[in-house]
């Protein structure tokens, strides 16, 4: 699909469902039209009482205005290649909130299309970022009641704040607006054109937190570390920055082996944060560390790398966390945000947690503990062959609910419409190392095997197949 085309489209279906009503001339309410954050509020319900759009009359919908991206507007010879649209538009009080993949910031009437504002951060001036095509995923909205600010973190390695009324920058916050994203990780030795923003920053309270996205492919041993960090909300002062690779003499450093905390990277938050706001409570979800699918080099069990993490959102204290795969050898990163429901388990009610996997567990825990809901048992998975690996003995498996997608993949597995056919399925598979879930990377040509087949698939086609070896 035409990327131009796909934003235009989200767009207008966006403008529908917060611009009408049963009655022309009556708005719809605040509390019913409004979408303030990416996941619809901090607890990534994704949910709206919306229905006058529904499959009845979903057929009669017409395209009421377009909005070209501001990136069709940036100058000659700025721009870069850019992925899929996936940011969300905000609306807050009757107004929308749009960012383009370059990070320009634009204010919408959703009743009539009409550019309000349109703010460019120019971060295209700092250089693309090393993947191949740019994309930002959202921006957050945040008031005390009275100041209104947008957040936004650019492929730049840029955090800017800005006035909601105005669409300028909040002379207040850091310098001019902006903070600089590629300073108070820690450590600098590495190509900072390996990071650069994720998806949107959350705010709670008057703490910023903002995650990042790295570069995580096979061919790196090292790579940025992943700190997630907690600005001031007013001034853009650095509040607190979690280690999500624990250094020196912090909980969870000797799980990285022969010092390799020093070096390794990633084990970042690239995806949607949430937050139990009446409990001060912020939840991660972390990736895998450097790198997906080689981990001779990060012996141990590599805490806090694809693992739910709660921390207080004042002081960064961490106050649990479950680690969801040890020493990652798959990209089993979490991918998604951590939901946060009310739940009833016999009889009792608990406000719990629900983590979704790519592994196809679903983790469910008590938010304000961590105690898990229902019992994870840790398992013995297969070893590693590969000379200088060693994959954990272990791995957790919650008994509840139960998984939502195939876990590993056998002979059984194969298609067999036809005798032929199956014939030809087993003929191809036994190029392959099949397994149950963990079976961990070989070596290509070992037993003359290619590659071990990995279900549920680490990459965007989730439920599909995927290969891992190392050549």
């Amino acid at each position: 699909m035409n990327r131009t085309f796909f934003l235009v489209l989200v767009l207008v279906l966006a403008s529908l469902l917060v611009g009408c009503s049963e009655n022309d001339s009556e708005p719809v309410s605040e509390f019913a039209g409004d979408w303030r954050h990416a996941g619809g509020d901090h607890s990534q319900a994704k949910y709206s009482p919306l229905d006058q759009i529904n499959a009845e009359n979903f057929a009669d919908l017409e395209v009421a205005w377009r909005w070209q991206s501001a990136d069709l507007r940036l100058p000659d010879g700025v721009g870069y290649a850019t992925a899929d649209y996936r940011a969300v538009p905000l609306v807050v009080n009757g107004i929308m909130y749009v960012n383009s993949n370059h990070g320009v910031i634009a204010a919408i009437d959703p009743a009539t299309g009409e550019e309000l504002w349109l703010f460019d951060p120019e971060s295209y001036r700092y250089g693309s970022p090393i993947q191949t095509n740019i994309m930002i995923r959202g921006i957050e909205y945040w008031t005390d009641g009275d100041i209104e600010r947008i957040f936004v973190a650019t492929l730049g390695k840029q955090l800017l704040s800005l006035d909601v009324a105005t669409g300028q920058p909040d002379p207040n916050f850091g310098e001019d607006g902006f903070i600089d994203l590629s300073q108070n990780l820690g450590r600098l030795e590495f190509e900072s054109n390996f990071i650069t923003a994720g998806a949107a920053p959350i705010a709670i309270g008057n703490s910023l937190i903002v995650g990042s996205k790295i570069f995580d492919y096979g061919m790196y041993n090292r790579s940025p570390p992943g700190h997630v960090r907690a600005y001031d909300t007013y001034t853009g002062e650095l509040k607190w920055r979690f280690n999500t690779i624990p250094q020196d003499g912090e909980y969870g450093n000797e799980t990285w082996e022969n010092d390799s905390w020093r070096t390794a990277g990633n084990t970042n938050v690239w995806t949607f944060m949430s937050a139990d706001e009446e409990a001060g409570i912020v939840y991660l979800p972390t990736s895998t560390p450097t790198n997906d699918y080689w981990g001779g080099m990060r012996l141990g069990e590599n805490l806090f790398a694809e693992a739910l993490v709660a921390l207080d959102v004042e002081t960064g204290e961490r106050l649990w966390h479950f680690q969801t795969v040890h020493h990652g050898l798959w990209d089993y990163d979490i991918g998604s945000s951590p939901n946060l429901v009310d739940i009833v388990v016999d009889g009792e009610p608990i406000k719990a947690v629900a983590q979704v996997s790519k592994t196809a567990f679903t983790y469910v825990f008590d938010r304000i503990t961590g105690e898990s809901v229902w019992p994870i048992e840790e398992r013995p998975v297969a070893p590693s062959t590969v000379p200088g690996e060693r994959a954990h003995p272990t791995q957790p498996f919650p008994t509840k609910p139960a998984p939502f997608d195939r876990q590993g993949v056998t002979d059984d597995d194969l298609i067999d419409f036809t005798p032929e056919i199956a014939a030809e399925a087993r003929e191809i598979a036994n190029n392959f190392v099949l397994g149950p879930i963990f079976t961990p990377p070989i070596v290509r040509g070992e037993n003359d095997k290619l590659a071990t087949f990995v279900v549920p698939g680490p990459r965007w086609w989730r439920e599909f197949p995927w290969c891992q070896c190392r050549s």
